[in-house]
């Protein structure tokens, strides 16, 4: 057992003295990630922080019986199978408890936050549909 830790060791230190010779350890971060101009545009983060600690539901607190994960399934399969909606949309936070919908996250405007609720009125079992889908504005 200790000559195979032994071997183990010597590839993680071998690995560690020739990756930077390689340039993978030092390649330089690509300068628009840097600059960061559109980092706030990208991404929810705020979004996610303000629902977590409003005491609203998160993915996390999805319910775990079959018949809500089967539901849960249904909803995001119809949601990304639509092609007219954006990547945006496609990756919204869905949340069933007893077939009771939640829809979080952002979308590009009104029209689509409409068009995803009115695909996920369409999925038999879903008994209601809370839209706390924000338009992004910018």
């Amino acid at each position: 057992m200790g000559r195979i830790f032994n071997q183990i060791g010597t590839a993680v230190l071998l690995c560690a003295t020739i990756l930077p010779c390689t340039g993978f350890a030092a390649d330089p971060v690509p300068p628009v990630v840097k600059e960061g101009k559109s980092a706030s545009n990208v991404d929810n983060t705020a979004i996610n922080n303000r629902d977590k600690y409003a005491g609203n539901k998160t993915p996390e607190d999805q319910a775990n019986t079959p018949e809500d994960r089967t539901l849960l399934a249904a909803v995001r399969r119809s949601v990304v199978q639509e092609k007219s909606l954006s990547v945006m949309a496609h990756n919204i936070k869905i949340m069933v408890d007893a077939g009771a919908v939640t829809l979080r996250g952002p979308v590009k405007t009104a029209d689509e936050k409409s068009k995803v609720e009115k695909i996920v009125q369409t999925v038999k079992g879903v008994s209601s549909i809370n839209n706390s889908l924000d338009v992004k504005t910018n």
